[in-house]
């Protein structure tokens, strides 16, 4: 019997991994607020392609340095080398006879992304994308929402509220700046659920008038 269970579990471990190779010429994105696990997931994606010995390309924002100049990083404080860019169109230029593609921060870049995306599935890459879907006002962020439309598979995932423990709807911002673009962590933005959020503004906006 434990040789019967041995044995399978072996084969499903095969299947996984060839799985991996089956899965080209596709986009996925993975999406939500910050600290719910975007980075990570993009990151397990990215290790399991290379444990299925696939040749794999990384690439995030040169402004995202929060953690490292050039290592993708999660909040969990994991990392896989990457490539910082300025354009997506480096990533055209950067990940000729590359398997699977992964960008990370991908809201920081800008709107011809899909397009860019579109073209490598439509070579026969795997695309994995990790982003912020909303900025800290709940408004659509960058390329996501269009890559979200073309994706072949979307992954919404979510934080945990701070004050009330139910699923995170989007970051709200702590520090008093205005501009879209604000690198930040805890100390400058908390997962809120969509009624914690409405409260925050309006606290927000009385403390501010």
């Amino acid at each position: 019997m434990k040789s019967d269970l041995y044995f399978c579990s072996i084969m499903a471990n095969i299947d996984s991994i060839n799985g991996e190779h089956r899965r080209r010429g596709r986009i996925e994105v993975v999406c939500g607020s910050m600290f719910s696990g975007k980075t990570e997931e993009l990151i397990r994606r990215m290790k399991r392609a290379q444990f299925a010995k696939q040749k794999v390309e990384i690439f995030k924002p040169s402004i995202d340095v929060r953690y490292s100049d050039e290592d993708v990083v999660s909040h969990d404080r994991n990392a896989i080398p990457s490539t910082p860019i300025d354009s997506s169109a480096s990533i055209l230029l950067l990940s000729s006879d590359v398997e699977v593609v992964g960008i990370d921060e991908a809201q920081f870049l800008d709107n011809h992304l899909p397009d860019v995306c579109n073209e490598l599935a439509n070579r026969g890459v795997r695309v994995i994308v990790a982003g912020l879907d909303m900025d800290f006002k709940g408004v659509p962020f960058g390329p996501i929402p269009a890559l979200c439309a073309i994706a072949d598979d979307v992954t919404k995932v979510h934080a945990i509220c701070v004050k009330c423990g139910s699923l995170a709807y989007v970051s709200h911002r702590l520090v008093d700046n205005d501009k879209r673009v604000l690198l930040g962590e805890t100390a400058e933005y908390e997962p809120l659920c969509r009624d914690c959020y409405q409260k925050a503004i309006e606290e927000d906006k009385n403390s501010n008038g």
